[in-house]
């Protein structure tokens, strides 16, 4: 029985009945000693010469017995635990510690009572109580061997349950190792296993199969402003949500600080996209957390066996290379093709480069000339940023931009971009050359706790005036936290600095908060300025900005001139400045003075050039 028993129940069980059947006892139980204050008694298992005795069976369950030093404790059994020794053949019809049990085995045929005590690792954890018919039935050598027995009971049920502690350790290791600790869900090493073995099938049975990889967006910003407890509890919540969302036969797991991941077996191309677009109506929307709501935006790459590949690292690599196209893109979900991953290993190439080419001075400062329309004066510029690969020439200032966000250059990006700002003003300064340089901050540059600190630096590096460097940011980017973005615009303006709200109209913002922040401009979005000309809708619009922002007493630019219609078209709906191409293209910022003494805006009347 030791040998054979799976668990505790049934080597309990069946000690109980071979010493009923085979020794031909009257009764046997096992009787566990429970730590609490009434040191009572609970039956773990018994065997009755007469089974199936509802009465018998009731009374033994209710023994009303006990291990303390009271009346109840004075029992064979409570004696055996409390002392640690087997008390051996008591008389139940004539030992008064037996009384309260007299009529009990009267009524059942006991007549006698022996507790062996059950001990592991020296502590009493209960008893092997034997009761037979005979008054006399527990002999010395009877005795001997059931003392024997209950040692071995004893041993066995310390074993069972270092075995079961050794399972539940294995159980815990794979939870801890396959099981996301935060949402609960299977985790990456969890999904390679089931992805490999539904290849398996997949393969077997010649069928395709889909992976989803799906982000969830603005968690970073969440966690840097509002913190990680936040943004732990949102990660749990969403994962409720896709969890909720997926089929019976569906897997979804998390794969990274804010993807996750679905496998879809048995799917094509047009199952999956058809999933990815479910999903869009099944995740996206408010999700609130703490008594605020998160509007929640997801982002899907989706990768297929047979025909992006037949191996779990690879198609999770294609559904990631897919899902970045997605967010790139602004669509919700993508599914992968070939040249993607030309694409992406050219980006990530360009991540390892970026760094270099910050710290080597490959990035080079350009200027774009604002040009002040009621005068014809140049008004300064603003700073641009290009990149000039060694091997792949100019890359994309949107592209290098969003790469240092993905990487976490985008502060050391800006940090080049002050300096090399600050240190051009002193040089057009030297020259006598007066023109303000506008810089562009991120959100993430308002969030940088440095960034005061920084500016306060370079101002006194460069002895700078506060009307040399001027700030752009954009209208999304103060929208982010409103109000902390009152509270570093206000410590920007204490410097004496020129502030304007940039990309205007195309953000998120709120008339409340306009009128409170301390900005000196608004640049209206190109998107707007660029169709002026041919489209009432976009002159409504540039017309109904300017109108706002001289009633807040802003000065007003239009961004994004590029013809001569496009200029004569904002100067009569009221714009202040203007800049685009037809002003003047962007220049390496070395050639902007000399551009200035010969501009054609010089001196000139307002008339195409």
């Amino acid at each position: 029985m030791l040998l054979r028993a799976a668990d505790e129940a049934e080597l309990l069980q069946g000690m109980c009945s071979v010493i009923v059947e085979q020794g031909g006892y009257r009764m046997s139980c096992v009787a566990y000693a429970q730590q609490d204050e009434q040191k009572s008694i609970s039956l773990a298992a018994f065997s009755l010469a007469t089974p199936h005795d509802p009465a018998a069976e009731k009374a033994l369950r209710n023994p009303h017995a006990g291990w303390g030093h009271d009346e109840l404790g004075r029992s064979a059994t409570g004696v055996a635990i409390r002392t640690g020794e087997p008390c051996v053949g008591r008389n139940l019809l004539t030992d008064p510690n037996h009384a309260p049990w007299r009529n009990w085995a009267v009524r059942f045929g006991y007549a006698s009572v022996s507790a062996f005590p059950l001990s592991i690792d020296r502590q009493v954890i209960g008893a092997l109580v034997i009761s037979a018919s005979e008054p006399d039935a527990f002999d010395e050598a009877e005795v001997r061997l059931l003392g024997e027995l209950a040692d071995d009971l004893a041993y066995g049920i310390g074993n069972l349950r270092m075995r079961l502690k050794h399972r539940q350790a294995e159980a815990t290791i794979h939870l801890m190792a396959y099981s996301d600790a935060l949402t609960g869900l299977p985790n990456r090493a969890a999904l390679h296993d089931q992805l490999k073995a539904a290849l398996a099938v997949a393969v077997e049975r010649n069928r395709p199969l889909a992976l989803l990889l799906i982000s969830l967006d603005h968690l970073k910003e969440i966690n840097d402003t509002l913190g990680y407890a936040q943004g732990d509890r949102l990660l749990q919540a969403f994962a409720s949500r896709l969890a909720g969302a997926a089929r019976p036969a569906e897997t979804v797991a998390r794969v990274g600080e804010a993807e996750f991941a679905l496998l879809l077996p048995q799917t094509d191309a047009d199952h999956a996209m058809q999933t990815a677009q479910r999903l869009v109506g099944l995740l996206h929307g408010p999700i609130e957390v703490d008594g605020l709501e998160f509007d929640v935006h997801t982002h899907t790459g989706i990768a297929l066996f047979p025909g992006h590949g037949a191996e779990p690292d690879l198609l999770l690599r294609r559904a990631r290379v897919a899902m970045f196209d997605a967010t790139r893109a602004g669509r919700d979900h993508a599914i992968f093709t070939p040249n993607l991953d030309h694409e992406s290993a050219r980006r990530l190439a360009l991540m390892g480069d970026l760094r270099r080419a910050i710290d080597q001075n490959e990035l080079v400062l350009y200027c774009q000339p604002k040009l002040h329309l009621a005068s014809a004066e140049i008004r300064g510029a603003e700073a641009l940023l290009r990149w000039h690969h060694p091997t792949q020439g100019v890359v994309p200032t949107g592209e290098f931009v969003k790469l240092a966000e993905q990487v976490g250059l985008i502060t050391p990006l800006t940090t080049w971009v002050l300096e090399a700002a600050f240190q051009q003003r002193y040089a057009w300064h030297a020259a006598g050359f007066e023109q303000p340089l506008s810089v562009n901050l991120s959100a993430h540059d308002l969030r940088d706790p440095t960034l005061l600190d920084k500016l306060k630096g370079l101002f006194a590096t460069w002895g700078a005036q506060p009307d040399w460097i001027q700030f752009e940011l954009t209208e999304s980017a103060l929208m982010d936290d409103p109000a902390a973005a009152i509270h570093i615009l206000g410590c920007l303006k204490q410097l004496g600095i020129v502030l304007f709200i940039d990309d205007f109209g195309i953000g998120y913002s709120s008339l409340g908060y306009l009128h409170r922040l301390p900005v000196d401009a608004l640049k209206i979005d190109q998107s707007f300025v660029i169709p002026v000309a041919q489209s009432m809708e976009s002159a409504a619009i540039v017309g109904s900005a300017v109108e706002l922002g001289h009633k807040l007493g802003l000065e007003v630019v239009a961004e994004g001139v590029e013809t001569h219609a496009a200029w004569q078209r904002v100067t009569e709906l009221g714009c202040d400045v203007a800049q685009g191409f037809y002003v003047g293209t962007p220049m390496p910022a070395e050639q902007f003075k000399a551009w200035v003494a010969a501009s054609p805006w010089l001196g000139a009347v307002l008339a195409p050039h």
